[in-house]
Parts: C-alpha cells; sequence; structure tokens
C-alpha cells in the first residue's frame, strides 16, 4: 500500500468516530437543513399566531397647563371633557385548541372592543380573562371559538440557550403576518423596564417591529419559547434588540386565567432588594459580585419567617441564580403560589438555604374601601388601607403605610388629588387607617394640610377650607 493511502487511512480511523459527535454539535446540524430553509417550521406555526385589533374609549381633557412640569399634575383634569376612541394594533399566540390566546397588556388589556383575526381571515370577538399591566401579559378568551383552532405547544424557557435559532411571527406596522428569524442573544435580562413590562425577559436578534408585540417567538421545533413584548431603539424601528415574556410565565397566566383570575397573583416576598455591583460586593466581602442584598423586610414576611435578616445577598431560588430583584421575583412566579422555594443565601462569608413557603400578599390590615360623606372637608374621595395586598396591586414600596386614593371625586380633583396617592398625614398627624382619614377630615378645622406620596416623591397639599 502505498504511503498516501496508508495515510488517507489512517485519517479515515481517526476523524470517523468522531464525525457524528461534531454532527450533533452543529446547528444546523446538516448542509441538507440549510437548504430546506425555515419553511416547515413557519407553515406548523403561523396559524396560531393572530392579528388583533384593539379599540378604548377614552375621556380627555385638554389643559392650558400640559406642558408646564409643575402645574400639570395639579390641572390635568381642567377642561370639558372630550370622549376619543384610541385604537391599538398587535399580536397574539393561541395556545389551545378551545381558543385562549395570549398577547401583551398594552395591546388589549384596556381595550373595549377586542376583535382578533386568524390566518386563513376569519374573525372573532375576544374578551380578556386576565391582564397584568406589571408583567404586559393579558390571556383572552375567542368567543364562539371553532373546534379546530391551532395552537402551539410551550416549551420550558429555562432549557433556551444563548445561539439558538428562533423565529419572531407577528403583523409589525399592520403590513399583515410577517416572519423574521434571528437567535436568542441574552437570557435574564432583567436590570430595567423594558417598554411596559418589569421582569425577566429572553433577547433576541430577530427584527421586531410595531405591531410585533404579542406575537410567538418560536425555536426550530415550531414550540413556543416566549412573547414579543418591546425593543431597545433610538428611532423606533428594530436595531436587533428585542425582547420576549418566557413561555413559563406564560403557562403560569393561562393556568390562573382557567382558575377563574382576573388578576395575576404573584408570589410576595415582603420585602425590599437591592442588586450587588462590584462595589458593593466588594465592601460586603463577596469573592464575585452577584445576588440581591436584602434592605428591608416587612414584620409578616415569608422570608423574614424562614430566618432572613436584613443584609444577607440572596444568590438563588431554586437552584436558578438571580442577580436583581424582579429576576428573583420572576423565579419565585415560576416555582408557583402555595409551593416552597429554596432560597440559597449569603450571610458572613458563608452559603446558606432555607425553605421559604410561597403566599401572595396578605389583606392585613383589612383595605376597608370607602367613600368620605357629604359633610367631609372632602367629600367623595374613595380611599383604601395600604396593607401588603394594596402595597403590590399599586406597585408601592414595602414599607409604605397611609391611605391611597382610588378616586378623588370631583373634590379631590379640583384640589388637586391624584388616583395612587397615598395620604400618610392630616395637619401632622399620622393617618394609616381609611378610617382615621376620615375621622380627620370630618373634624378638620379652616386649614388642611396633607402630606402624601406621589409617584415616590413626599410632598405637602396645603389647601384653606
Amino acid at each position: 500500500m502505498t504511503r498516501i493511502a496508508l495515510a488517507a487511512l489512517a485519517a479515515t480511523l481517526v476523524v470517523a468516530p468522531l464525525a457524528p459527535a461534531l454532527a450533533e454539535s452543529l446547528v444546523p446540524r446538516s448542509r441538507g437543513e440549510i437548504a430546506l430553509s425555515f419553511a416547515p417550521v413557519v407553515k406548523a406555526a403561523t396559524p396560531a399566531v393572530v392579528n388583533i385589533y384593539a379599540k378604548r374609549v377614552v375621556t380627555t381633557r385638554q389643559s392650558p397647563f400640559a406642558d408646564d412640569p409643575f402645574f400639570r399634575d395639579f390641572f390635568q383634569n381642567f377642561g370639558q371633557a372630550r370622549p376619543q376612541v384610541q385604537n391599538s394594533l398587535g399580536s397574539g399566540v393561541v395556545l389551545s385548541d378551545d381558543g385562549i390566546v395570549v398577547s401583551n397588556y398594552h395591546v388589549v388589556g384596556q381595550a373595549d372592543d377586542i376583535r382578533v383575526v386568524l390566518t386563513d381571515r376569519r374573525e372573532f370577538t375576544a374578551r380578556v380573562l386576565l391582564a397584568d399591566a406589571e408583567s404586559d401579559l393579558a390571556i383572552l378568551q375567542l368567543n364562539d371559538a371553532p373546534d379546530d383552532m391551532a395552537h402551539l405547544r410551550l416549551r420550558d424557557s429555562d432549557d433556551v440557550e444563548v445561539g439558538e435559532l428562533v423565529l419572531a411571527i407577528g403583523n409589525p406596522f399592520g403590513v399583515g403576518q410577517t416572519v423574521s428569524s434571528g437567535i436568542v442573544s441574552g437570557l435574564a435580562r432583567s436590570g430595567a423596564a423594558l417598554g411596559n413590562g418589569r421582569g425577566y425577559f429572553v433577547q433576541t436578534d430577530a427584527p421586531i417591529n410595531p405591531g410585533n408585540s404579542g406575537g410567538a417567538l418560536v425555536d426550530m421545533n415550531g414550540d413556543l419559547i416566549g412573547v414579543n413584548t418591546s425593543i431597545l431603539s433610538r428611532s423606533g424601528g428594530s436595531n436587533g434588540i428585542g425582547f420576549a415574556i418566557p413561555a413559563a410565565l406564560v403557562a403560569l397566566f393561562v393556568d390562573q386565567a382557567r382558575q377563574g383570575n382576573t388578576r395575576f397573583v404573584r408570589p410576595w416576598a415582603g420585602m425590599a432588594g437591592q442588586e450587588v455591583d462590584a462595589a458593593m460586593a466588594e465592601t460586603l466581602g463577596l469573592a464575585v459580585p452577584g445576588g440581591v442584598i436584602v434592605a428591608h423586610l416587612h414584620p409578616e414576611s415569608p422570608f423574614a419567617k424562614a430566618g432572613i435578616e436584613v443584609g444577607d445577598v440572596i444568590r438563588e431560588v431554586d437552584g436558578q441564580p438571580v442577580n436583581t430583584p424582579p429576576e428573583m421575583i420572576y423565579r419565585m412566579s415560576v416555582a408557583g403560589l402555595d409551593a416552597k422555594a429554596r432560597i440559597g443565601y449569603v450571610r458572613d462569608g458563608r452559603l446558606r438555604e432555607v425553605t421559604v413557603a410561597l403566599v401572595g400578599a396578605p389583606e392585613d390590615p383589612p383595605r376597608n374601601p370607602l367613600r368620605t360623606s357629604a359633610d367631609s372637608a372632602l367629600p367623595g374621595l374613595q380611599l383604601e388601607t395600604v396593607n401588603p395586598a394594596v402595597a403590590a396591586e399599586r406597585g408601592l414600596p414595602t414599607e409604605v403605610t397611609g391611605v391611597i386614593v382610588t378616586d378623588p371625586g370631583p373634590v379631590g380633583l379640583r384640589v388637586g388629588l391624584l388616583v395612587g396617592d397615598v395620604i400618610q398625614q392630616v395637619n401632622g398627624v399620622t393617618v394609616d387607617r381609611g378610617e382615621a382619614l376620615e375621622g380627620a377630615l370630618m373634624s378638620a378645622p379652616r386649614r388642611l394640610d396633607l402630606t402624601l406620596l406621589r409617584q415616590g416623591r413626599q410632598m405637602v397639599l396645603r389647601l384653606r377650607l
């Protein structure tokens, strides 16, 4: 046998056993797969992605102070009320053969009329079963849904890896259903609010544009790994930095909607925390940055009851690393209500673990909704006592106490009160219950000083009666 033939045989013997392993690690896995294109995946997935047209009637008032940064909050309800119709365009994904559809809250969350159009041009009206502004998700039920609804399977988004090929399907700019391709370019994007949602996102470079909101992000098996929700862009166009809400959270929304919930209930941490950066890690004596340092604990917090203390650094939830408060809440939400989660935390330089019961925010003290009487200094105010459940619903810090304004009424509007204001003191006297505030308003002298919290800022509203 010639020297060349021997060399060829040796190369064959060495390379042949390695070929299958190499082929399995390649994406796409063969030249044939590249030549075949994404058409089979598109054909299977697109019938389950729908176009959504939503209408909402709102009452607006034109204020002469609309452009003034100081007076616009006080006079935002000044002027003649005029009804206007707001239209929104987006996408949705059918998740079951009985017509359950997921979309974004900012597309359908407050709509009065919702119309869903399938790829075969059939149209159906729909109603909102459950909506949550914080997660920017809404679950719809099609009215008179047919029995042959195409739908997508939900994939466990914890199995998704950076670099996987994905397709984004939706209705960008209202031009009709469109498919764009890309990869998963990042996971655990949770450091800031992105669009309307706050939480944990899958990042992709597949082009996402206005109208894609609520559409599908699918893998190469046609399974749903996320619901497209927002982009980061200076121009308004897609720059290849898009975000999708993970399918694991979508599955929980569907479960709660089927149980009859109209509002998504997430486990209550009862704590305030902060991301541990490099500077803080050095101060705490940690080898590497990461985790969430506990800054405040509510007395009824399940973390406090499990033994967590202020100053502890939470590093893991059920074995998954967490580096921001939204990521920790996401991991708790995925674990589910009434479950138990394993919490890994660092104290005194040692990694420890406890089990925490995942419960909803307690209604203690009772919120006790009430409306102030006609004899009150501010008649017609609708109020609720702030408790952990109210704070969670309204996005208030855990430590906030007081009485929240749910409807200022005509008199409250005129004096500058807004929905969401938390009244904490009346003429220097602390009020932490609705009944105490109502009593203070009934006996108020001719001067009224209201200390309140508005959008995280404390202010005083001084009134002459």
